[in-house]
C-alpha cells in the first residue's frame, strides 16, 4: 500500500452552538400537500448523537406541521441488534455503509419510492450506486467522512516536545501515558489493525481477524482507558484523555468550542495516519416496521434540499454528499477546502471502505467475538 503523510490541524473559526453559527437561512423546500394531510404526523428518527443541525428538525416540523422524535445509538452493531429484535416504530435510521449490507440481506429495510424523493438528483454521482446499495434501492447518502486521531496539542507537546504532530497509528498505540480512548467501532478499529499487519481490512480469514484483535489487545493494554461509544471527543475536551480515535467531525466540533472558550488552554488537532484509515458513508434508510413511510420519504427529500443539507454539514463539520449545495457555494469554504473533511482523489488511495458479510454470518460473528474478547482483555 502507498505510504504518505496527511495531517491538518483542526483549528477553526466558529460560532456558538455548533461548528458554524447559522442564521437559519430559509429553504425553498415545500412540504407536499399529501404529507401535510397525513393523519399520523409523528416521525420517529433513530440517529447517531450530535449528528444534525439544531434547526433541521424544528424547521421540518414547522414546514410540515408534524412532530419529530429522536432516539440515538452508539454503534452500527447496536443499531443492527435493535432492528433484529423488532422495530418498535422508527421511521428513519442512519446506518453506515457496511451495516447496510446486513440490514438489506436480512430484509430489515424498505425500498424507497423515489418519486417521493425528487431531491435525490442533488446527490453527487460519486456517492450514488455504491456497492452497499446498488441503484440506491434502500438508502440515500446522509454524510461521509473518516476515522482518525484527535489529540490535545498541549498534551502531545508536553510528552514529545514542541511542534510534535501525530502522523502514525504507532504514536497512538505506543503512547507512554494511560490517557488514550478508542472509538467503540469494531470494524473500523479491527480494519486499522488488519492494515497495520498487511492484511485486507475486509478479510474473511478467521486467523487474520484474531491476529488483528491480538495486535490491538497488546497495544491497548498499556494506555487505553475507555472504548467510547461515539463520545470520545467529550473525554478529550474535558482533558480526561490526551488522544482519542474518533470521527473527523466530532473533533472539529470540540476544536470549535475550544476556540470560543477563554478557559480552554489547548488546541485540538485531527490527523489521518500515514498507514491509512476508514472512509465511511452514512445513509438514510427506512426500516421494516416504520409507522409512517410517506412522512419518512418527505424527510429524506427535505434533508437533500441544498440549503438544508449545507446547514447540516456546516454545523456538524462532516462532508456533504449534496453536490447541488457544493455547486451553489452553500458549503463553508474553509470546510470545502479542507483535505480532512473533503479528501482529494489522491487521498482516497490510502483510505479503505468496509463491507458487510451477509452471505457468511460466521464472518460477522468472528468480528463480533474478536471485538468482545478484545474489550475484556484491555479492560476498557
Amino acid at each position: 500500500m502507498q505510504k504518505w503523510v496527511w495531517l491538518v490541524t483542526a483549528v477553526l473559526i466558529i460560532g456558538a452552538g455548533g461548528v458554524i453559527a447559522q442564521d437559519a437561512p430559509a429553504t425553498s423546500w415545500t412540504c407536499p400537500e399529501d404529507v401535510r394531510a397525513l393523519e399520523n404526523k409523528t416521525l420517529n428518527v433513530l440517529n447517531w448523537s450530535t449528528y444534525i443541525a439544531e434547526d433541521t428538525i424544528p424547521n421540518f416540523e414547522r414546514l410540515c406541521g408534524v412532530r419529530v422524535t429522536q432516539d440515538f445509538f452508539g454503534s452500527n452493531e447496536e443499531l443492527i441488534a435493535r432492528l433484529r429484535a423488532g422495530n418498535p416504530g422508527f421511521d428513519i435510521i442512519v446506518p453506515s455503509d457496511y451495516a447496510v449490507y446486513t440490514l438489506v440481506a436480512e430484509e430489515l429495510a424498505l425500498p424507497l419510492d423515489k418519486a417521493n424523493i425528487p431531491n435525490l438528483v442533488n446527490v453527487s454521482p460519486a456517492l450514488l450506486d455504491r456497492p452497499h446499495d446498488p441503484g440506491n434501492v434502500y438508502t440515500v447518502p446522509y454524510q461521509w467522512g473518516t476515522i482518525g486521531i484527535g489529540y490535545s496539542v498541549k498534551a502531545i507537546e508536553a510528552v514529545y516536545g514542541e511542534g510534535t504532530i501525530i502522523t502514525s497509528w504507532n504514536q497512538v498505540f505506543d503512547y507512554p501515558k494511560r490517557a488514550v480512548a478508542w472509538l467503540d467501532d469494531q470494524r473500523s478499529l479491527l480494519g486499522v489493525a488488519l492494515v497495520m499487519l498487511g492484511y485486507d481490512p475486509n478479510t474473511t480469514n478467521f486467523d487474520e481477524i484474531q491476529q488483528a484483535a491480538d495486535f490491538l489487545a497488546e497495544k491497548g493494554r498499556s494506555n487505553v482507558v475507555r472504548l467510547a461509544a461515539d463520545d470520545g471527543q467529550e473525554l478529550l475536551a474535558r482533558g480526561e484523555v490526551d488522544i482519542v480515535i474518533e470521527y473527523s467531525g466530532d473533533i472539529f466540533q470540540i476544536a470549535a468550542a475550544c476556540e470560543e472558550d477563554p478557559a480552554c488552554d489547548t488546541t485540538f488537532a485531527y490527523s489521518i495516519p500515514e498507514e491509512g484509515s476508514n472512509l465511511w458513508v452514512d445513509n438514510l434508510m427506512i426500516p421494516v416496521g416504520a409507522r409512517n413511510k410517506r412522512l419518512a420519504e418527505a424527510f429524506i427529500d427535505y434533508i437533500l434540499d441544498p440549503q438544508v443539507g449545507a446547514d447540516i454539514s456546516n454545523y456538524i463539520a462532516y462532508a456533504s454528499p449534496n453536490q447541488a449545495a457544493i455547486d451553489a457555494g452553500l458549503i463553508d469554504p474553509d470546510f470545502l477546502n479542507s483535505p480532512i473533511i473533503y479528501p482529494d482523489e489522491s487521498a482516497f488511495a490510502n483510505l479503505f471502505q468496509l463491507r458487510g458479510f451477509p452471505e457468511d454470518p460466521e464472518v460477522e460473528q468472528a468480528y463480533n467475538d474478536a471485538w468482545d474478547e478484545l474489550k475484556i482483555r484491555i479492560g476498557a
